[in-house]
């Protein structure tokens, strides 16, 4: 079997487990949402919008699942927590997409481009306030009220990490002197929302102190791979590419290849481009291949994966689905999209 086939089938058993063991929770967060008396017309379609066209996000209620299972418990227990998890995780990505300017997304109009800014404002803000009363109507569901308390101040504590990493975000906007180790830094924070549902997980599932505190560690390094990830991804969108470097902040891979005087002389007059073609898009990434900016990611991702597997050792149960999953973050599907004679070795 060779490389691209192998990394066709693991991906394709990823995106099937993901959805297999978050669906049910998708749907049930979406009918709550859209059961929802809502007067304003606009409002009532951007939210049915959001919840049924755009947001497919199956892969956090997927995670609790399979962490719950990992530490030895009852997977569907984790329902009632990842029905308000999704909501409060949408009204993020919405709140993000307002602070980015991010009109487009995989192709689609988010809610900010579709709907414009005060709408958006509005419907992050209602999925927020529902997901966190359902959080707290958890416990009718079964849920130990002691246990609710705690996943309420895990998130509480994951909304200020969140907000600091989006501040310090910010100040890296048009910056090409922004160092990696600044960078990782803020990619370490933004990783909080991941680690907050793998903690919540292990709790639910009443794994052990060891456990949960390995789970923990392991949900923060998963997140700052699906970060990383989604780096590379973006330098290859040439959409994507552009709006972070006008927009947003640079990708890792460039805050790589700029740390090369010689090469930082090359890209700086690109990046401070008004209008970035196609043309610029390809030359940048050139560079960045050449200059080793993605070889140079990868191998902080391979390290950090390292990390997370050892993390796993200390789950003696169900742990092989979550090992899958963090084999996926490190499929190099960054190099079958580099044409020739772009190459990276």
């Amino acid at each position: 079997m060779n490389e691209t086939t192998k990394q066709e089938e693991i991906s394709e058993q990823l995106q099937q487990l993901l959805e297999e063991r978050g669906r049910k929770a998708l749907e049930l967060a979406r009918k709550t949402v859209l059961d929802e008396k809502i007067e304003s017309k606009e409002v009532r379609e951007a939210l049915k919008y959001f919840m049924t066209e755009y947001w497919h996000d199956t892969a956090r209620p997927a995670l609790l699942s399979l962490v719950c299972e990992a530490v030895g418990g009852d997977p569907n227990i984790t329902t009632p927590i990842a029905i308000p998890m999704s909501l409060i995780s949408g009204a993020i990505d919405i709140h993000d997409d307002i602070i980015d300017q991010s009109e487009v997304k995989d192709s689609r109009p988010t809610v900010f481009g579709k709907f414009g800014k005060d709408i958006a404002l509005l419907v992050g803000d209602a999925l927020l306030f529902k997901g966190f009363a359902l959080l707290h109507e958890a416990v009718e569901k079964g849920i130990p009220a002691e246990k609710v308390a705690v996943i309420s101040e895990i998130i509480k504590k994951t909304f200020f990490e969140l907000g600091e990493a989006e501040a310090l975000e910010l100040q890296f906007r048009g910056r090409t002197d922004v160092t990696p180790e600044e960078c990782l830094h803020v990619v370490r924070k933004k990783a909080a929302d991941v680690e907050a549902h793998t903690r919540i997980s292990a709790i639910l599932g009443n794994g052990t102190q060891e456990e949960i505190e390995a789970l923990s560690a392991y949900g923060r390094l998963l997140g700052m791979l699906i970060i990383l990830r989604d780096d590379m991804i973006d330098m290859i969108n040439f959409e994507e590419a552009v709006h972070r470097v006008k927009k947003e902040h640079l990708p890792l891979p460039i805050i790589y290849a700029l740390q090369n005087p010689e090469t930082k002389s090359i890209l700086y007059p690109i990046c401070r481009k008004k209008e970035i073609t196609e043309k610029d898009s390809e030359e940048l990434l050139s560079i960045v291949v050449k200059a080793k900016g993605f070889d140079l990611t990868d191998e902080f991702m391979q390290r950090m994966a390292q990390d997370a597997f050892e993390k796993l050792e200390k789950v003696e149960k169900n742990k092989n689905y979550l090992m899958t999953l963090t084999y996926g973050m490190l499929l190099p599907e960054w190099k079958s999209f580099l044409t020739p004679p772009i190459t990276s070795r």
